[in-house]
């Protein structure tokens, strides 16, 4: 054998040699990270995506669907299961070890403390230990900011790592291989396509058969008025029907997440577009608007000066059998058709929801600006405000709500609240009178609804977000019914 044939032989195998050890200690890096962490990992995250692909493809429904929609667009089956697989590759991630642990945790880690002061707490500790690790465990979480998929991965991350169901938004280079490889998948939120859904929905059963934890938000989008939205139902449809499947003999535990902030970091942009009479903001005011806050943060970092944003909570509910609530409606709800089915997923996702409600978490920054609000005037005599938050607590304390360092005097709390509104002059203390600003009003509004909720049915006055009768003060449009 010529002696450059040896070379290129040698190259060759000294390259597999070299590549097989990267892998070799790519793996042992990965299993001390999970070591590190003491995580609970679900195995089928490890599986690879073209595996996954496969499975969905040769899908008996899937199959089904595909024929279906040829035979209703009158299409090339070919053409169809082009348009399939190229659905799955936009919903399947790639989930990876160092990616979630090295890079996502630390990263949440960052961004958590920069920002805010965290407090978590636990409704029921015991319960949630109890949830046999056969079991699905399905955190359902209201939706205040896109920091709370930041918050829950960092709050989470040494108990278990949970897939995202993650909206458009996030359809963008980085973000979508960063999302991808920390495990979460992608919906259309408001794509009507029967195909596409038939995917999506065996997708997401493929996954909980294989007990893969995951994490929805029910309501469906970011909160814009700071209240609790109504619970959108169609992912917890498609996670419900794992149960009907003869393959699948576990129980799916629905884990109710409340958070709270006091301070949102999009709060302008979500209340501005609701403002009464407000102009609605341009694409490129928002995109500025962002610009300008990151660089703001990066100056007053760079400075020395960086101040938190006060805090963020998060409490855990007890969990909720899917199984057993099925079980006591006497129906076999997972077989019924989807007209008689849907209304009782909708009951099961308002129970959710109303525990979702009963524990968002009460931090300074709502709580004052509830005192606030309560009062017409502009201007307000300190001692005042201070009696009313401490009427509230009390209120909330009578209904088991959950109050963030309720330990805390009411001149502690009022100080907390006063640091994020002098910050964003939103308020000024006068000392023995507060002068609430006409224009922080819509944002106070926003504040007090997310806690609005837990005592309003039980005010003995009415929240007055324009002072007085005054038509002129920029308040948020009033809820629309539900239907």
């Amino acid at each position: 054998m010529p002696i450059w044939a040896l070379w290129i032989l040698g190259i060759i195998a000294a390259g597999l040699a070299t590549g097989w050890l990267a892998r070799r200690a790519i793996r042992r890096w990965a299993q001390r990270t999970l070591f590190e962490f003491r995580a609970r990992l679900d195995r089928y995250k490890l599986v690879e995506s073209g595996r996954v692909r496969s499975a969905l493809l040769a899908d008996a429904r899937v199959i089904e669907a595909i024929a279906e929609a040829a035979a209703r667009h009158g299409l090339p089956r070919a053409r169809v299961e082009r348009q399939v697989a190229e659905y799955i590759d936009e919903i399947v991630p790639f989930f990876n070890v160092l990616s979630y642990y090295k890079i996502g945790f630390r990263l949440s880690k960052l961004l958590t403390r920069l920002f805010y002061h965290a407090s978590v707490e636990y409704q029921d500790h015991d319960g949630l230990n109890k949830i046999p690790r056969r079991d699905v465990v399905l955190y359902l979480m209201n939706h205040r900011s896109n920091m709370d998929y930041v918050v829950v991965t960092y709050v989470l991350a040494q108990v278990v790592s949970i897939s995202y169901a993650v909206g458009e938004w996030a359809r963008t280079w980085p973000l979508e291989y960063i999302f991808k490889s920390f495990g979460s998948y992608f919906i259309r939120r408001k794509f009507r396509e029967p195909l596409y859904h038939r995917v999506l929905e065996r997708y997401i059963q493929l996954i909980t058969r294989h007990r893969v934890t995951q994490g929805i938000f029910p309501e469906g989008g970011l909160s814009r008025d700071g209240r609790l939205g109504p619970a959108k139902i169609g992912l917890l449809d498609y996670l419900v029907g794992t149960l009907g499947d003869p393959a699948f003999d576990g129980d799916i535990w629905l884990v109710p997440v409340a958070l709270n902030y006091d301070r949102v970091l999009e709060d302008q942009t979500l209340t501005r577009e609701l403002i009464v009479g407000g102009p609605r903001p341009s694409r490129l005011g928002q995109v500025w608007g962002w610009v300008s806050f990151a660089a703001w943060n990066v100056i007053q970092l760079l400075a020395g000066r960086r101040h938190r944003y006060g805090r963020v909570a998060v409490n855990f509910g007890s969990p909720l059998s899917a199984r057993d609530w099925l079980a006591k409606t006497g129906l076999d709800v997972p077989s019924l058709p989807r007209p008689d089915r849907l209304p009782q997923i909708q009951r099961l996702a308002d129970e959710v929801m109303a525990r979702v409600g009963a524990i968002v978490p009460v931090t300074p920054v709502p709580l004052v600006s509830m005192a606030l609000l309560s009062f017409p005037a502009h201007v307000v005599p300190k001692d005042r405000v201070l009696e009313r938050v401490g009427e509230l607590r009390d209120r909330l304390r009578a209904v088991n709500a959950k109050v963030v360092r309720s330990e805390l005097g009411l001149e502690a709390v009022w100080d907390r609240a006063w640091r994020t509104f002098r910050a964003r002059r939103m308020v000024v203390d006068q000392g023995e009178a507060i002068v609430i600003l006409p224009n922080a009003r819509p944002l106070l509004q926003y504040y007090a609804n997310s806690i609005g909720h837990l005592v309003e049915p039980d005010l003995d006055w009415e929240l007055t977000p324009a002072a007085g009768d005054d038509p002129t003060t920029p308040r948020l449009k009033s809820p629309r019914p539900s239907a």
